[in-house]
């Protein structure tokens, strides 16, 4: 069982944010305990501060690790200069390399099933170099990730989504897949 953690949690949070801000957050508590409690309690105090140390550790490999803006733009220029043919190929050795078993798709709504660890998805991106994307492809994906019984469903868009789109895709909990984290899934293309 994968346990999800919250995405308006106090650590959800500060993983997003800059990593210094954990360390920050840290320092403060550390301070705090010096200050406040009785000497005999500092040192339990300042472990408090334990949790947001291992956040930012956390928070800063993942930022060292993160493509720049550059980078991510270059990678999405060629996927987007890719025929069909050549992105199909290249996103299920993206997805093979990670770990998932893979499955073509004959039809309008989806195009790949992937699977692993008995969970299965269904890929959507046919329509990879659309400008924008709108609610009517998120529909379709819906129908049929709920009609294959599949655990979510992923569209993938080298443009951008409305924001119709965004909040369909967030109510209805299908993931889209753009830009930075289309980038690295397309590392080494």
């Amino acid at each position: 069982m994968k346990f999800k953690m919250a995405e308006k949690s106090l650590f959800a949070i500060l993983l997003r944010t800059s990593w210094w801000v954990s360390f920050a957050i840290a320092a403060g508590v550390m301070l705090v305990a010096r200050i406040v409690l009785p000497e005999q309690y500092v040192v339990g105090g300042m472990m408090a501060a334990i949790p947001f140390l291992g956040i930012g550790f956390v928070a800063g490999w993942r930022q060292l690790r993160a493509p720049n803006a550059a980078r991510v733009a270059a990678a999405l220029k060629v996927v987007e200069s890719m025929s069909w043919r050549e992105f199909s190929a290249a996103l299920e050795d993206a997805f093979r390399r990670g770990g998932f078993v893979t499955k073509r798709l004959d039809g309008s709504a989806a195009d790949f099933e992937i699977a692993k660890a008995g969970l299965t998805s269904l890929v959507s991106c046919k329509r990879w170099k659309a400008a924008s994307t709108g609610v009517e492809s998120l529909r379709d994906l819906d129908a049929l990730t709920k009609a294959r019984d599949a655990h979510e469903g992923i569209y993938i868009a080298v443009g951008s989504f409305t924001d119709n789109a965004r909040r369909y895709a967030a109510e209805k909990k299908l993931r889209l897949l753009e830009g930075v984290e289309l980038a690295q899934l397309m590392r080494g293309v």
